[in-house]
């Protein structure tokens, strides 16, 4: 029965999220045309924080004392699954564009748009010269006021934990000196994940860690900020994914000591039929 729930739920969410995102999306696109994106942030804002409420999930941000939303940042961020675009935007209080493969702005119209909006294109190859290509864009996107994310992992997880970092993310971080700000996205792997449709029932809570600081690191330090960001970033994470498998275990207790507790019963009985 919860199985036939969470399907026929999901139906309903998946229907009623495309049937939001179609008309707004294609709206926000002709106004990008007339409007610079970053004067009609407010409207995209909007649009990808409703595009959770319709999906039927939960949304909290936590901001910690030493995160300036004020700064120009590369914020660092665990990768679950397709809403990751819609809590980030939703979450992130400053004007923010992601890395593109450069391939992408070859599309037709969807090119265009991403342009338009302000992604970085990344060259697919990882030559010396094609990471020399991203870092220099990257750095102009910057030093023209866009922060940037970052899925330092490069690919989605599959179990909820965040996997090994890549240094890409960090050694553009010490080359332009730009701060880093840790992001940890909690409760999105329940919500929705890579090798399933189902929507499920979950609240999001997306931590926006202290801003570090890179101007004063040099190369030899690229590893240990890596390090330091990758324990920031998942520790969150791991205490709620810590605290579900305590209370899964708690539940399979209980449910064990109620079926021993009904074979005891069941066997009592049988005992007094048998004395009667």
């Amino acid at each position: 029965m919860k199985k036939f729930y969470l399907i026929l739920r999901s139906i309903i969410l998946w229907l009623a999220s495309i049937i939001h995102f179609f008309p707004v999306c294609t709206f926000l696109v002709i106004l990008g045309i007339f409007v610079d994106p970053r004067k009609n942030d407010r409207p995209q804002r909007w649009f990808f924080r409703n595009i959770l409420r319709v999906a039927g999930v939960g949304f909290e941000v936590r901001y910690a004392p030493g995160f300036d939303p004020t700064r120009t940042s590369i914020f660092i961020c665990n990768h679950i699954d397709i809403f990751d675009a819609f809590i980030i935007y939703s979450a992130i209080p400053q004007f923010v564009r992601g890395l593109e493969l450069e391939s992408h702005f070859n599309v037709p119209a969807y090119g265009w748009m991403m342009k338009r909006f302000g992604n970085v294109p990344v060259p697919k190859n990882n030559s010396p010269s094609g990471f020399k290509t991203m870092l220099r864009r990257a750095t102009a996107a910057l030093d023209d006021g866009v922060s940037l994310i970052a899925f330092a992992e490069g690919t989605r997880t599959r179990d909820g934990r965040v996997g090994s970092f890549k240094k890409g993310a960090f050694i553009l971080a010490q080359h332009a000196g730009y701060p880093i700000v840790p992001m940890s996205i909690v409760g999105a792997y329940e919500f929705s994940h890579k090798g399933s449709w189902l929507l499920k029932p979950s609240k999001i809570v997306v931590h926006l860690h202290d801003t570090i600081e890179t101007k004063a690191l040099n190369k030899h330090d690229v590893d240990a900020l890596m390090e330091r960001v990758h324990q920031i970033v998942s520790q969150p994470i791991d205490e709620a994914l810590g605290m579900r498998a305590k209370s899964e275990a708690i539940h399979r207790l209980r449910g064990q000591y109620r079926g021993t507790r009904r074979l005891k019963v069941l066997m009592a009985e049988k005992e007094r039929e048998r004395e009667l």
